[in-house]
């Protein structure tokens, strides 16, 4: 996520609501039927000053979940044949940063999720199908979710008991689910686009971002780094990766938009239903699906590659350029980095009056204000490189905890900046002198880049350093040595989520060097080590009172 400056928002007191549902009586749950009814520190400093930008563009394994669900049990002294009883899955995914977040005891294979968008109300009526996989046996699961009211669940078509508590459903199904078995959770529900509910793990007081994007005609959404489960109840962690299908009906006169490709669209009596679904497993934070006046614009990238864009209709003509620069930016970025693009498909989204003042990696539609589509080249160029790259790392290779941010903004922001030196639009050691100069102030801020203060810190806190490390590694072990770094991380990673520990074991496996001391000091370290080739570099000093 990029942003060009911080905007001015103002944190607002969320609610938490409590529901329960016992079982209805037994017998074939159908299919939930549809009813009516919220950036990386970027490098944009276009007078040669370092811009502060808010972006959102923590070390739990991959299987933490199943760590984490069968703690108590290994503890214990469990037997192998207690493993198999049903118990309940863990309500948190162990992150360090969003210690509510996340549920164990399963793993998302797929999303298919409903709305039903109608002109005069906040209010959606809602459905979502949820394919999972059980990795224990279970008596009961969460989900997390954060939707205006939960109105029936059911398990592998049976009405299942429910209770939903601040940001947790928590769902009982009438039959245990065994280990490894595949299931099916159908959720009816409404969502109200006015909630304006902030991260509980944020402090008190702090800024954040709108999840609902709200306009007159539609609506776009902002899920990171916590807010997707108000949009769809889920496993909101970004460890846990899923197919999307979004199908969303709307009157004929507007049109939706989602992460993915258009796979059929529908009228009825003067409604349209459109369905999107994305060939790869993405992360919940970076799914978009928005509604509005849109203009659609298409091309063709590397290989063939299908892109499409979808702009608001009034900023159309003067977003058109720099749309049209899109192909040419893929084929820059799949040189730089070695590989090709990631997904099916990309293109960007322009939304309309605005899009929280950030920019955000929606996966294979990267999403922005449409005003600042219209920018010169030189302004937002840049800006839709970082988030191009975030395709690459935090969306194709996600993060397996939010203190693992680095790996997603520390590359966007890298690979921004050297587009920019490529196009001339800035000079490397100037902009990297900045940085670093930056970096003492950050670090005293939000901490070290892997270790971050509190879960605020994630839009902001491992952008900086993290590009100051990549770009110190190059310096000390080439450009061919740190290229194969990239590649092999981004090509044993692709399809998976990955931590600092990962990145480390890679390049010193790749360089033939033990490079864990410089990696650990730029990205653990209470202190901002020196950097690489410039030993002269120091912190900025003070204004003269």
């Amino acid at each position: 996520m990029s942003s060009a400056r911080v905007p001015g928002l103002r944190p607002r007191p969320g609610t938490d609501s409590t529901q329960s549902r016992e079982p209805q009586p037994s017998g074939p749950q159908p299919r939930p039927r549809r009813r009516r009814t919220r950036g990386s520190l970027t490098a944009l400093a276009t007078t040669g000053a370092l811009a502060l930008a808010l972006s959102a563009c923590g070390a739990v394994a991959q299987a933490g979940d199943t760590a984490a669900t069968g703690r108590s049990d290994v503890r214990a002294g469990a037997s192998a044949a207690a493993a198999g009883t049903p118990r309940p899955g863990a309500h948190s995914a162990g992150d360090p940063l969003f210690t509510y977040l996340g549920n164990g005891g399963y793993d998302v294979v797929s999303y298919d999720i409903r709305y039903d968008y109608r002109a005069g109300t906040t209010k959606m009526n809602s459905s979502v199908r949820i394919t999972a996989t059980a990795k224990q046996a279970l008596s009961s699961f969460s989900l997390d979710s954060k939707v205006d009211r939960v109105d029936s669940v059911s398990v592998q078509g049976e009405r299942a008991a429910f209770k939903a508590s601040g940001e947790k459903l928590v769902i009982t199904p009438r039959r245990a689910l065994r280990e490894g078995a595949s299931f099916r959770v159908d959720v009816s529900y409404r969502v109200d686009r006015s909630d304006d509910t902030r991260s509980p793990s944020y402090p008190p007081g702090a800024h954040y971002l709108h999840a609902w994007v709200d306009k007159d005609d539609g609506f776009a959404i902002m899920g990171q780094p916590d807010r997707a489960h108000m949009f769809f109840p889920g496993n909101d962690h970004p460890s846990d990766k899923a197919r999307f299908t979004f199908r969303v009906t709307t009157p004929k006169n507007l049109q939706a938009v989602a992460s993915g490709t258009l796979r059929s669209r529908r009228t009825t009596g003067g409604r349209t239903t459109y369905t999107y679904t994305t060939r790869d497993p993405i992360p919940t934070d970076v799914a978009q699906v928005a509604v509005g006046r849109f203009t659609k614009v298409t091309a063709r990238g590397p290989h063939g590659l299908p892109i499409r864009s979808y702009v608001a209709t009034d900023s159309y003509k003067a977003a058109k350029p720099r749309v049209d620069d899109i192909p040419g930016q893929v084929a820059w970025v799949e040189k730089e980095i070695g590989r090709r693009y990631p997904f099916e498909t990309y293109g960007v989204l322009g939304v309309p009056g605005g899009y929280d003042g950030v920019a955000l990696e929606s996966a294979t539609l990267s999403t922005f204000s449409a005003e600042g589509l219209a920018s010169p080249a030189a302004d937002i160029a840049p800006t839709m490189i970082h988030e191009l790259v975030h395709q690459y790392f935090g969306d194709a290779v996600s993060v397996r905890n939010w203190n693992d941010m680095w790996i997603s903004e520390g590359h966007a922001d890298y690979y921004q900046l050297l587009y920019s030196v490529d196009k001339g639009y800035r000079k490397l050691d100037d902009v990297l002198k900045q940085r670093y100069q930056f970096e003492f102030d950050k670090r005293l801020e939000s901490g070290p880049p892997a270790r971050l203060k509190t879960a605020q810190d994630v839009l902001t806190g491992g952008n900086n350093g993290g590009l100051l490390m990549l770009a110190g590694l190059r310096h000390q072990v080439g450009d061919s040595v740190f290229k194969k770094i990239e590649q092999t991380f981004y090509d044993r990673y692709l399809g998976r989520s990955a931590t600092t520990r990962d990145y480390i074991d890679v390049a010193n496996r790749v360089s033939g060097r033990d490079l864990t001391s410089y990696i650990e000091g730029w990205l653990y370290g209470a202190k901002v080590p020196p950097m690489p080739g410039h030993p002269d570099w120091k912190p900025a000093k003070a204004p003269a009172s």
